[in-house]
């Protein structure tokens, strides 16, 4: 009997690339995505897959899964600025609601659940890097607010689930990532930078450029996220790269490799922009035996493939 996983947020960037590792290390996977956000072309090539079941079903309405579950993990989640400012109820929703149901789900099914936070809850940092024992800097009522509190409020249920329940619970804080499947038009950096490169558009960086960010390939997130659920550590940990860059330089980097013409035009801070974002991760180090592998020129060389297919014959 091959162990049965669900994955909620299946047809998003992250979902998707989830559901490809649980398949090839020989699960049975069902995935579940009410496609607010994400999109059946990532998943489309499992169908055939005899081993893959999908639900259309919004998890913050009650989740039913038939048979026996071993593990649940919670992906579901408008997940970039974008989405959540344009979404800001639903993304409240899938973090309260979506995770209450699904910590129930595990109960009943006395599954271990893996949930999706963010580096989000650390908000606009006053401590660099960003260790799990940093508690944050957020604007609870600012318009970024929905989806920082939404992730602060998901790993305090699940906390308390595991304290009072007994549930076998983990939490990732996922850092910045990048990798094909991304969607081009969901306001994050790398998307926007290399759809604005291949277009020959000015690319647009908010403020003078001096904020950092750090990338995680996916491939090395989804190898730590694995590692985490696979481990016995209940509380919060870090994955993401910590190899810090400015978005200043970041955008002259996708201009080089690219080829592109393209010049950086200069607009707004937008509120609550975090201006440092680095993850510390001694933990993933020390617990998991994780680092990420892949450097940004590599990753970076891979994610142009893929967005070159999807831009180009827009452009032409």
């Amino acid at each position: 009997m091959k162990k049965r996983v669900l994955i909620t947020g299946a047809a998003g960037f992250l979902g998707s690339h989830l559901c490809d590792r649980f398949l090839m290390e020989g699960f049975h996977v069902i995935g579940m995505d009410n496609l607010l956000t994400g999109n059946l072309e990532n998943i489309e090539h499992l169908f055939p897959n005899p081993h893959f079941e999908f639900y259309h079903h919004d998890v913050s309405k009650f989740v039913h899964v038939p048979g026996e579950l071993h593990y649940i993990l919670h992906f579901a989640s408008p997940a970039s600025p974008i989405d959540y400012l344009k979404l800001p109820i639903q993304t409240l929703k899938v973090g309260a609601m979506g995770t209450h149901n699904l910590l129930g789900l595990a109960k009943a099914k006395k599954a271990r659940i893996l949930v999706a936070s963010t580096s989000e809850v650390y908000g606009d940092p006053e401590v660099h890097p960003q260790s799990e024992e940093y508690w944050g800097h957020v604007n609870p009522i600012g318009p970024r607010g929905v989806y920082d509190e939404a992730k602060r409020y998901q790993e305090a249920i699940t906390m308390a689930y595991h304290r009072v329940h007994g549930l076998e619970t983990r939490i990732v804080r996922i850092f910045n990532t990048y990798g094909p499947r991304m969607r081009l038009d969901d306001g994050r950096v790398l998307p926007a930078f290399m759809s604005q490169a291949l277009r020959g558009e000015d690319l647009t960086v908010f403020g003078d450029g001096s904020q950092t960010r750090s990338f995680c390939y996916v491939d090395d997130l989804i190898e730590g996220i694995f590692r985490l659920l696979m481990s016995d550590y209940p509380y919060p940990v870090n994955i993401g790269n910590p190899e810090e860059i400015t978005i200043k330089e970041f955008a002259e980097e996708i201009i080089r490799l690219t080829g592109s013409r393209s010049k950086i035009s200069y607009q707004p801070l937008p509120q609550d922009d975090p201006k440092q974002r680095r993850p510390d991760i001694t933990k993933a180090r020390e617990i998991l035996g994780w680092e990420p592998k892949i450097g940004r020129s590599e990753g970076l060389r891979r994610t142009l493939e893929y967005f070159k297919a999807k831009v180009l014959p827009i452009h032409s």
